[in-house]
C-alpha cells in the first residue's frame, strides 16, 4: 500500500541520482552484573539475618531490653571486628549509590556503583531495572522506552524514535521501510533515489513529475537532446512530421510549431509545382487552380512555353491552342 501523500513541489532542475547510506545500528541495552560469587552471597545473607533482627528488636516496642545503641551500623562494626580477630579481613560495607546508605542483604553491582535492588530505577519513569535491560546515559540508567524517546534518532517520516537500524538520507535519519519514493511509496532499490525539494523520488516518477518532456514523443528527456523551436527533442525525434525522416542537412520548415523538410512543407502550404512536383520557392504561375514553376508551365504535348489566356485544359494537363485542336478537335 502506499503511504501517506506528499505535498509536490515541482522544480524543473533535475539532480543527479543520490544512492542511500549504509544503516547504522543503534546502541544495544546493557544487562546487569551477574550474581556475586558463593562466598559473597553468604556474606550477604548473614547481613541479612542481622537486618532482619534489627527489625525484630525495633517492633518490640519501647519496654524491650535493646543494647544501648542498636544500630545497624554498630552490629555491621561488631562483626567485621569478629571476623578481623579471626583472621578475615572484611570488605567495607557497599553503599546504595541512589539512597546512600549501607546495603545489607542482596546487592546490584551496575554502572560501576552498588544498588539496592529495588533502588536502581529507570531516571524517568521510576521502573525496576534489576532484571531488565537498560540503557546508561551520562551514568544514569534509563529504561528502553524512555532511553529511545529521549535520545535515539528520529525518523523523518513518520517522527517516532528509531529502536533498531538507522538509514541516513538527505540529512536526516529514516526508519529503512520508511524511506521509500514520495509519490509511489515504493521502497528504493538498486536504481537509488533522486530528490527533489527535500523528498526522495524513485527514477519513474522522478522524470514522469519533473524532468524536461521531448516536443515529438512527449517521453522525458534524460540524456542526449537537442533544442529547436522553442523546446527539447530526442535526436531521433527531430524529424519531418510528414515523412519522418531526419533534416540530413540540418535545415528544417516550420509550420505551426513542427518540423517539416523542404517538400512537405511547401505542400502543405499549396507550393508544389504541378508540373514537376517540387516546391515552388521563387516566381510562380498559377493556372487552374494548379501553380508551376514558369519553366514547367508548358504544352503537355509539344512542351512548348504557355502563356496565360492562350492555352487549353484537357483533364489535368495544359495544351497549347493548336496541340489542343489536333488532338481533340
Amino acid at each position: 500500500s502506499v503511504a501517506g501523500p506528499w505535498p509536490q513541489d515541482v522544480n524543473r532542475s533535475i539532480p543527479p541520482s543520490a544512492m542511500c547510506s549504509s544503516p547504522a545500528q543503534v546502541p544495544q541495552p546493557l544487562l546487569p552484573s551477574p550474581p556475586a560469587t558463593a562466598a559473597a552471597r553468604q556474606l550477604d545473607e548473614l547481613l541479612a539475618d542481622l537486618s532482619h533482627m534489627q527489625s525484630k528488636l525495633a517492633a518490640a516496642g519501647p519496654g524491650a531490653k535493646v543494647p544501648a545503641k542498636p544500630s545497624l551500623d554498630n552490629m555491621l562494626g561488631s562483626l567485621t571486628k569478629d571476623l578481623q580477630e579471626l583472621g578475615i579481613t572484611a570488605a567495607p560495607t557497599s553503599v546504595c549509590a541512589a539512597c546512600h546508605k549501607p546495603i545489607a542483604g542482596k546487592v546490584l553491582t551496575v554502572l560501576g556503583k552498588t544498588w539496592h535492588p529495588e533502588h536502581f530505577i529507570c531516571t524517568c519513569c521510576g521502573l525496576e531495572l534489576g532484571s531488565r535491560p537498560f540503557f546508561e546515559r551520562g551514568g544514569l540508567p534509563y529504561c528502553e522506552d524512555d532511553y529511545h524517546q529521549a535520545f535515539s534518532p528520529r525518523c523523518a517520516y513518520c517522527a517516532g524514535p528509531i529502536r533498531e537500524k538507522v538509514l541516513t538520507a538527505l540529512d536526516q535519519t529514516w526508519h529503512p521501510e520508511h524511506f521509500f519514493c514520495a509519490h509511489c511509496g515504493k521502497v528504493f532499490g538498486d536504481d537509488g533515489f533522486f530528490e527533489q525539494s527535500g523528498k526522495p523520488y524513485c527514477r519513474q516518477d522522478f522524470l514522469a513529475m519533473f524532468a524536461q518532456k521531448c516536443q515529438g514523443c512527449e517521453r522525458p528527456v534524460t540524456d542526449n537532446y537537442l533544442s529547436a523551436l522553442q523546446g527539447i527533442w530526442h535526436s531521433e525525434c527531430f524529424v519531418c512530421t510528414e515523412c519522418l525522416s531526419d533534416f540530413a542537412n540540418g535545415s528544417f520548415f516550420e509550420l505551426e510549431g513542427r518540423p517539416y523538410c523542404e517538400l512537405h512543407f511547401y505542400q502543405r502550404q499549396g507550393s508544389i509545382c504541378h508540373g514537376c512536383g517540387r516546391p515552388v520557392t521563387g516566381r510562380c504561375v498559377t493556372a487552374a487552380g494548379r501553380k508551376y514553376h514558369p519553366e514547367h508551365f508548358i504544352c503537355s504535348y509539344c512542351l512548348g512555353k504557355l502563356q496565360k489566356g492562350t492555352f487549353r485544359e484537357r483533364g489535368d494537363k495544359m495544351y497549347c491552342e493548336a496541340c489542343h485542336d489536333k488532338l481533340f478537335l
